[in-house]
């Protein structure tokens, strides 16, 4: 249900805009990104975890807070993190 440290420490190499980057928008989006595919796969199996299913729409909020702020400040980079996450929108 939950993505591990090797998992995360991947997603941040490749979306890391500089060396040792791990707060940028784009790594959190990422790492959200993440975390919702892998619950999502939980709910395949899980219809009724409705806790989880909670949990599951603050991080869907939370990324599109980022999104939000990401195409506020720079539309470049959020053309980018979009089509190389494969989230629509």
């Amino acid at each position: 249900m939950s993505i591990t440290q090797e998992d995360k420490q991947k997603v941040m190499k490749d979306f890391a805009t500089k060396d040792g980057d791990t707060g940028s928008p784009e790594v959190q989006v990422a790492i959200l990104t993440t975390r919702i595919t892998a619950l999502t796969e939980h709910f395949k199996t899980h219809h009724k975890d409705n806790h989880s299913r909670r949990g599951l729409l603050k991080l869907v909020a939370q990324r599109r807070k980022l999104l939000d702020y990401l195409k506020g400040n720079d539309e470049e980079r959020y053309r980018t993190l979009i089509g190389k996450l494969g989230i629509r929108r």
